[in-house]
């Protein structure tokens, strides 16, 4: 029986080589696959050093075309790219076109450099006789676990093309929620960052001028003391300018420590869900997430414990990670969804509730697919909120801190201007 000498990639990207005995090539492949590998490469021990030989002979003449497939691997692609690209390749399957023609399409009209290039390693895959989900699995930092397994899951039942409008429109709901999130959090820490630029343009630069004029037209005669404050403050800023900078960059540095180390990340967690006003809406996004994404999968026809462990990678908070976690065991001793879920504390009554009433009626997927609705209008009147009530207080903030200086220099002013009236 002939050896053959393979290269193949597990589910997470690493890869593998070694040899194995059998008739053929396709015996080989099919054992690699029993065993949960992704063959790339497969050739008979003999033929494999005489490929090695040509191919070294002819590299300087194909080094180009594999530079531009280096960077995949290296590099991510952006939410919105990837998600144009699902609905697109959903778009001309569901059109009749097969998938190597389809992804010949995209490749073509793709405009990022590492998509095109990814792009074209999944079309080489699929043609070399992988299915397009181990062909997705060789890209794990564009693809994740969620994407793969529902590509999985759309090919087994021979629905490739519904699963990937589905997938899309996860993607796009997703990604709308996020950016309301992110646009609630990004105006009063753009207005916080703009007020602390003008405090510290005052104190620096105006601040001192008005004390060399107070002191030359005033001499030794006492300033009001909003006036000696707000002077020294400007001292103790201007003096200190190194070791304030120090201080925001340890700050920024042990904050990045602490979030790669899995119990501050787990704290850091739990402060966002504690904040006012945004720890609400973080904890209502996170369950909108958590609710799309286990009820796309089971939807798709993922099986529930492997829905569940890819919802918990996803749920982008440890502590509703840790939750998941629980019920993934609850579940996996054949017990209910619903009791760990209301132990955990974490899921309000409502959701609990919905997801009871889903699991008795054997609708779970569609309850959950309108959990995550009701919580997607949730957060858009959780934005709306704090919004509205954010804008006059970050106003009156950055008036108060303006007007404060304001009139701790223009107190003197009055003084002198007083003087030189009666003289």
């Amino acid at each position: 029986m002939p050896k053959f000498a393979y290269v193949a990639l597990d589910a997470r990207g690493q890869e593998y080589t070694g040899s194995l005995d059998a008739d053929n090539k396709d015996g080989v492949v099919a054992q690699l696959r029993q065993a949960g590998y992704f063959p790339t490469s497969v050739e008979e021990e003999g033929k494999a050093k005489k490929v090695a030989k040509k191919t070294a002979a002819k590299a300087p003449a194909t080094a180009k075309k594999k530079s531009g497939s280096s960077v995949v691997g290296k590099r991510s692609v952006k939410a919105k790219t990837l998600m144009i690209f699902t609905r697109q390749l959903a778009t001309l399957i569901d059109a009749g076109l097969p998938l190597m023609r389809g992804l010949a399409v995209l490749a073509k009209q793709e405009k990022d450099v590492t998509l095109r290039a990814t792009i074209d390693r999944l079309a080489d895959s699929v043609q070399s006789g992988a299915t397009f989900s181990e062909s997705l699995a060789q890209h794990p930092k564009i693809f994740n676990k969620l994407y793969i397994n529902m590509v999985k899951a759309g090919e087994l039942g021979g629905v490739l093309e519904i699963v990937l409008l589905r997938l899309a429109e996860f993607q796009e709901k997703a990604q709308k929620v996020k950016n309301k999130v992110v646009a609630a959090m990004f105006y009063p820490i753009i207005v916080l960052v703009i007020a602390i630029a003008i405090l510290a343009f005052l104190l620096v630069f105006i601040v001192p001028k008005f004390q060399e004029i107070f002191r030359d037209m005033l001499g030794d005669k006492p300033l009001p003391g909003l006036t000696v404050f707000v002077i020294e403050a400007s001292n103790l800023v201007k003096n200190n300018l190194l070791w304030i900078g120090l201080v925001i960059a340890a700050v920024m540095v042990g904050y990045k420590l602490l979030s790669a180390n899995p119990k501050g990340k787990a704290l850091i967690d739990r402060v966002k869900l504690r904040m006012p006003l945004f720890g609400d809406l973080i904890r209502k996004s996170s369950i909108s997430r958590f609710s799309r994404t286990l009820g796309t999968l089971v939807t798709s026809g993922v099986p529930i414990l492997q829905a569940l462990n890819i919802t918990k990678e996803t749920a982008g908070n440890v502590v509703i990670g840790d939750a998941i976690g629980k019920i993934h065991d609850s579940v996996k001793e054949g017990e209910s969804i619903v009791q760990p879920m209301e132990s955990s504390g974490v899921f309000p009554p409502m959701v609990v509730s919905m997801i009871d009433v889903g699991e008795e009626t054997g609708q779970l997927p569609e309850m959950l697919l309108k959990i995550a609705e009701v919580y997607d209008d949730e957060v858009d009147n959780a934005v709306a909120g704090i919004t509205s009530l954010l804008e006059p207080v970050m106003i009156v903030f950055l008036a108060v801190i303006v007007g404060t200086i304001v009139i701790a220099l223009f107190l003197p002013l009055i003084s002198i201007i007083g003087g030189m009236n009666e003289q």
